[in-house]
């Protein structure tokens, strides 16, 4: 899977402080066909329940936690599936184009979930968890139906706004970002396939 080379304005700024900034094409669209084909089929999607208000739920979507190092948030403790080569290459493609914006990154984790449709979604969170750090930095990958991603924040200081997820997408979510905002995946009638990869850094005990 060769690595696209992306146009000079493929990237953009959607906040300064803290950093929230968009990367289109990270792939090529042939290889994020393929990628995204590929991980629907190959992955073993599970639908945990979590606790909420003294009830368990099943969360409406499917996910895998994969990488180096468990993780635990909602009352959950989950252990990683081991990397799958198509996620490194994806891995590997966000860092580098991180890089190119000033970024030193890296990630030992990542969470992936499938929604199947616009009718599964992810309610309002932040990543926050203890593991992640105090200002942790975030990417997120996007394949398949294009669905913004919601955000407001925390304090009401301005309106909530969208960012679209295009398919072939990376989001950066720098340092700040999951202090002062938080996002949703709303239901979207209509929508077909997605694939979000949320590479981060958990760190050691």
């Amino acid at each position: 899977m060769d690595l696209f080379s992306p146009a000079a304005n493929d990237d953009e700024c959607l906040l300064d402080q803290p950093p929230l900034h968009r990367f289109a094409r990270l792939l090529g669209t042939d290889a994020a066909d393929a990628a995204l084909a590929r991980l629907d089929r190959e992955l073993d999607w599970q639908r945990p329940t979590l606790r909420l208000y003294g009830r368990d739920h099943p969360i409406p979507r499917r996910q895998v936690w994969m990488g180096d190092a468990a993780y635990r948030y909602s009352g959950r403790d989950f252990a990683p599936d081991p990397w799958h080569p198509t996620v490194l290459i994806i891995r590997d493609a966000a860092v580098a184009r991180l890089a190119t914006a000033g970024y030193d990154t890296r990630f030992n984790s990542v969470l992936l979930n499938r929604y199947a449709d616009g009718d599964e979604r992810m309610g309002w969170h932040c990543d926050n968890e203890p593991e992640l750090g105090a200002a942790p930095l975030i990417a997120a990958v996007s394949l398949g139906a294009d669905r913004p991603l919601r955000f407001r924040w925390k304090d009401r200081r301005a309106p909530a706004f969208n960012v679209g997820q295009p398919h072939d997408g990376l989001l950066l979510m720098g340092p700040g970002v999951q202090a002062d905002l938080e996002h949703a995946l709303l239901p979207r009638r209509g929508h077909g396939l997605r694939i979000s990869l949320t590479f981060r850094w958990v760190l050691d005990d």
